[in-house]
């Protein structure tokens, strides 16, 4: 019964799995501007994080 299972499973999945593989590229590139956004968003709130921790800074306040 389990042999049985394991084949249908195999032979219901596996056009699932080569789509998946076929489209991942595609996906992979859509979703490349989106982290590009965030990184440049993380950067920002990087920069303004510094400068508004600058002034502790130059007092000799030492963060963690």
């Amino acid at each position: 019964m389990k042999l049985l299972l394991w084949l249908l499973l195999f032979v219901l999945c596996w056009p699932l799995a080569l789509l998946a593989l076929l489209l991942w590229p595609l996906l992979w590139l859509l979703s490349l501007p989106f982290r590009l956004i965030g990184i440049s968003v993380e950067a920002v709130f990087a920069l303004l994080r510094a400068l508004l921790l600058l002034p502790a800074r130059l007092l000799g306040h030492r963060g963690s």
